[in-house]
């Protein structure tokens, strides 16, 4: 995909807060472009990631931001009493305190200004695009802009906002659904019904996302008109990625059916493999996105760092079950080989 500036039009998932060095370096290095999430970043981080990004690799590496919605509110303005109740025994079973004080979140503009000094080849978006002027700055940079759909109506509106390309994220995804003009769980859409409608709609290269997990669904995307493919679940379960041990287990032991949306971990939709913190969560109450990432972020991280997957988001596509290889580089040869120009490769 010329246009990002990589050999193979395949692109990885930017794991918002589950993005490693390796992994994403090792898409790049391997010709495809690696993504990197930079959720709750601080700008100093994002300096810092971009470094040892350019220490692992010399090819093309994408950034991603999240975009604040119109209707979110600020953390330190939501009453999380009782959210903080119902986390109150995931706590009590981990030895370890409630968060206190108050809830913040990094500034979007100074993300922003972190990501213009780190000078990606790419920056992505999801929950929509920057404004005309942080747009207008990122171009004379010289940076791509690449933003997330998961309608047509966003599609058109990524296009318009002046993106250089789309991705198209159909519901099988794994993670936060990315919606942005009407709520997520009216925003529903398949990849294979996603796809070709956008595709229709805009004039911007389409990035095909959801339920890809191998040649079969890489071949699969192109048939419906996409330039290239977005794989998250895939690579998650390789040794490259930031999950841990118990979350790999998870993906080699789920379902076809074994995945579910929920608000558990930070308030906004996102798809994953349930486990006690999410049957816990959602026995209760939910504080709305950011707040809820403060009210279970050590919950999260405490149960990460002693490998405990009853407590871990364990994010997850519904395409999970075709992903079984351990190596990145395999990955990336495996959906390599359903790109219509790569199919005369070696089996």
């Amino acid at each position: 995909m010329t246009l990002l500036g990589v050999d193979t039009p395949i692109v990885l998932g930017p794991f918002g807060g589950m993005s490693s060095v390796a992994l994403t370096a090792a898409v790049s290095t391997a010709g495809g472009l690696g993504s990197y999430g930079l959720y709750g970043y601080s700008p100093d981080r994002i300096v810092q990631t971009a470094e040892l990004l350019r220490a692992a690799t010399d090819r093309p590496f994408a950034l991603n931001l999240w975009i604040p919605t119109p209707d979110e509110l600020s953390a330190s303005d939501v009453d999380v009493t009782a959210a903080l109740a119902t986390a109150a025994p995931l706590y009590a079973r981990l030895g370890i305190d409630p968060p206190t004080g108050t809830p913040t979140h990094p500034d979007i503009e100074e993300q922003f200004a972190a990501v213009l000094d780190a000078r990606p080849a790419v920056a992505s978006f999801v929950f929509g695009m920057p404004g005309p002027d942080v747009v207008d700055r990122f171009r004379a940079a010289g940076i791509r802009l690449v933003g997330a759909a998961t309608t047509v109506a966003e599609a058109i509106a990524v296009e318009r906002a002046g993106a250089d390309a789309v991705v198209a994220s159909g519901f099988e995804a794994g993670g936060h659904r990315v919606s942005f003009l009407r709520p997520a769980d009216r925003s529903l859409v398949g990849t294979f019904a996603l796809v070709p409608q956008v595709v229709d709609a805009v004039d911007i290269p389409v990035i095909a996302a959801g339920g890809i997990a191998d040649r079969r669904g890489v071949a699969a995307a192109f048939a419906l008109g996409a330039a290239a493919v977005q794989v998250g679940t895939a690579f998650l379960r390789t040794r490259e990625s930031a999950a841990s041990d118990a979350h790999r287990a998870a993906l080699g032991a789920i379902a076809a059916d074994g995945t579910v949306l929920t608000r558990a971990a930070t308030g906004r939709l996102a798809r994953g493999i349930p486990n006690l913190f999410i049957e816990t969560i959602e026995a209760g109450a939910i504080a709305p996105y950011p707040a809820q990432s403060w009210v279970v972020g050590a919950v999260r991280a405490e149960a990460n760092r002693i490998g405990d997957g009853d407590l871990q988001s364990l994010w997850a596509g519904q395409g999970a079950p075709l992903a079984h290889v351990d190596h990145a580089a395999d990955v990336f040869d495996e959906l390599a080989h359903g790109i219509p120009h790569a199919r005369n490769l070696e089996p």
